[in-house]
């Protein structure tokens, strides 16, 4: 996606919507390259809500109430932690540009993060969009383990809660798998993707507590 070309539409955060809508998202070759491309998987990832694992590692993490949940309070240090570089990963697709446009999208409240905190400290988090009834979830990072899948799991309590009926995680890894996520076609992504983008959503919705012992009470009620 270079801007240069006078035949290819400037790169915005509009744009940025407009592909997500259509089952399209942007990546990088990696944190360094100045370029994006598009994507479109042919099996798509999406982690059904109402089917979210929590092992037993997991349970044990949610149980440590000293960890504090908190949603939308510091994009820029979420962001960067899923762009940086970590034991779990030697590369990432995080860009300035990426990290620039979805700023903006964040200003406008259509970007949010879920954010775990330790004290004063980020420990593990996630950033993704909302756009209808659907969440894209875009990256998440830890520093500690259990991080981020705490994050995930304060993120579906959240979504349950405010009438969301799609969570994209676009890829399929271990990591997701082992958490309930999977794979669906092309084609039967996009039916529930045309459906959720017309709804409407409430990401603040939920009322919960802001703890990781909360999520997991939470969790529990609405299985």
């Amino acid at each position: 996606m270079k801007n240069n070309d006078p035949f290819e539409p400037e790169l915005t955060a509009d744009l940025i919507v407009r592909a997500y809508k259509a089952g399209i998202f942007p990546m990088a070759d990696d944190a360094n390259s100045p370029d994006l491309f598009w994507v479109s998987p042919d099996k798509r990832g999406i982690l059904p809500l109402d089917k979210f694992h929590i092992s037993k590692s997991l349970l044990k993490a949610l149980k440590n109430n000293s960890y504090t949940i908190k949603v939308d309070s510091d994009f820029d240090a979420t962001i960067h932690g899923c762009a940086n570089y970590g034991t779990d990963r030697d590369s990432t697709w995080i860009n300035h540009t990426i990290i620039d446009l979805y700023r903006e999208l964040f200003e406008r409240g259509i970007c949010h993060t879920v954010e775990v905190w330790d004290g004063d400290k980020l420990i593990g988090g996630l950033y993704g969009l909302s756009i209808g009834t659907a969440f894209f979830g875009e990256s998440m990072f830890h520093t500690v383990t259990n991080a981020s899948k705490i994050a995930l799991a304060c993120l579906v309590v959240r979504l349950r809660g405010g009438g969301y009926t799609l969570l994209d995680t676009q890829f399929v890894t271990d990591h997701l798998r082992s958490l309930g996520g999977t794979e669906i076609p092309r084609e039967q992504y996009e039916v529930l993707l045309g459906k959720a983008i017309t709804g409407k959503a409430d990401f603040y919705q939920f009322a919960g507590g802001a703890t990781s012992l909360d999520c997991l009470q939470s969790t529990s009620q609405t299985s």
